[in-house]
């Protein structure tokens, strides 16, 4: 399948790692009207440099500096990173966007049904504890003041096809997952379907993918009642207190007429249909007034549910809520597999946090934050596109190659010679694994108290270090 790509890999590995040379961020900084002097933290080796300290799993400074030849100073390179424009790190990152979806435009066997997949989640990102990220982004609510860290909360949409991170948005920990999932809909291509959590499975959320002319894929919401037996759902409206009672029948009857928010249109099968959802009365805070009242009075959705069985003898029971209302061209089981493939976004966001250590920052500023960031991003995109190469080079899914060792290769190998064969990961269809862990090493407990109260507290009983 790969060898019929007319796109050569070698040319994708190329590009996507001259996308790091101070020469390339030169040309796109001079495209942005950015002007620099010629010094050793230039704004082109000043990104590079950066590059290199994310690639290498966060450098400390003293090591980036060393690895550099010592040119400049660490205040220096602190000074230089404050005034590192953002606007140059998104252009960066949507150049590398535009590569690896030209290639993958060129791959139309890589699609769905002949849509673009993508899924998208929210991980939490910690960082250091200051006064002003505490006053942005604020800490978990089971923590103490003065015992936590500030944690990010950080939307991200990944290509399915070759797991590129396509983009994100960076909010307070308190977001929810829908205040900030429209924000994402303009990078979306008319036709592409979106994959994510029960949480964005509203009607709010699936009127704004059906007005951009986007389709989407949800677990249905625990809260909603789905009954696959009768023809309607009913709500039944009490009346307002003090309301006027109805005329009329007996005296015990004193309810009004219950009111349908959600109809059947059509049935698909067993356990399969179309259903007419209705506007809900309750404006979501996130939401403008106007964007809600533009929102039509009722939408189409397709709902439907399925027993799935693992080769283990487990069984689950899975429903969803999708706008592919075509059942012919959409079977139930496709599109319960494509829900469960849904996983694959946890695999992307661990190479993010463990793999690449992004789950802890060390910038101490919001700036510094959103920039390192950024910085990840696109050197995740850089070790992404030379995934693709490799998977096409070596005829297998990208996905069956490792992240792990394609990083390495980018960190350590010689990027002037021809992309070696990298490693291949086994395939483990329905994978159990328990989340525990074995070794044990650290016996100190949890921090309850301020460090400057426990600190006085060991003062106060004669301890000495």
């Amino acid at each position: 399948m790969a060898a019929s790509i007319p796109y050569p890999s070698s040319a994708l590995k190329d590009q996507a790692l001259a996308l790091l040379h101070p020469a390339f961020i030169g040309t796109v900084a001079q495209e942005l009207g950015l002007t620099w002097r010629d010094t050793p933290l230039a704004l082109p080796n000043l990104v590079a440099l950066f590059a290199r300290q994310v690639l290498g799993g966060n450098l400390s400074m003293p090591e980036l500096a060393r690895r550099a030849g010592s040119r400049f100073t660490l205040e220096a390179y602190c000074t230089a990173r404050m005034k590192l424009p953002i606007p140059l790190l998104h252009a960066l990152l949507r150049k590398l966007g535009d590569l690896g979806q030209a290639y993958l435009g060129q791959r139309p066997q890589m699609r769905w049904k002949g849509h673009r997949l993508w899924h998208m989640d929210g991980p939490g990102i910690s960082m250091p504890d200051t006064p002003e990220l505490q006053a942005c982004f604020g800490q978990s609510g089971n923590q103490k003041p003065g015992c936590g860290f500030p944690v990010a909360h950080v939307l991200c949409l990944f290509d399915v096809a070759g797991g590129l991170l396509g983009d994100c948005i960076i909010a307070p920990l308190r977001t929810h997952d829908l205040a900030d999932a429209s924000k994402l809909h303009p990078g979306l291509g008319r036709g592409d379907v979106l994959v994510a959590d029960r949480a964005c499975e509203s009607y709010t959320h699936v009127a704004l993918l059906q007005a951009a002319g986007l389709h989407g894929i949800f677990p249905a919401h625990q809260q909603r009642r789905i009954d696959f037996r009768c023809k309607r759902r009913k709500r039944a409206r009490y009346p307002r207190q003090g309301a006027r009672r109805p005329t009329g029948g007996r005296r015990t009857a004193r309810r009004r007429r219950p009111i349908y928010d959600r109809e059947v249109v059509r049935s698909c099968g067993r356990r399969d249909h179309i259903v007419r959802w209705r506007k809900p009365t309750n404006q979501p805070r996130w939401m403008t007034p106007e964007a809600f009242d533009a929102l039509p009075h009722t939408i189409e959705v397709r709902e439907l549910r399925r027993r799935v069985g693992f080769a283990d003898g487990r069984q689950r029971e899975i429903t969803l809520v999708t706008t592919l209302t075509d059942e012919r061209r959409y079977p139930a089981e496709e599109l319960i597999a494509v829900l469960q493939a849904r996983w694959a976004v946890e695999t992307n966001l661990r190479h993010l946090k463990t793999t690449m250590k992004m789950n802890v920052l060390r910038s101490q500023t919001v700036a510094g934050v959103q920039k390192e960031l950024w910085m990840y991003m696109i050197v995740y995109n850089a070790v992404r596109l030379v995934m693709l190469a490799a998977a096409a080079q070596q005829r297998v899914a990208v996905h069956r190659i490792s992240f792990a060792d394609a990083l390495y290769w980018v960190r350590h190998g010689d990027l002037n010679r021809p992309l070696p064969a990298l490693q291949i990961v086994p395939h483990r269809p329905d994978r159990l694994e328990p989340r525990v862990r074995k070794r044990n090493d650290d016996h100190y407990g949890l921090m309850t108290q301020p460090r400057a109260q426990m600190r006085k507290a060991l003062l106060r009983k004669g301890v000495r270090r």
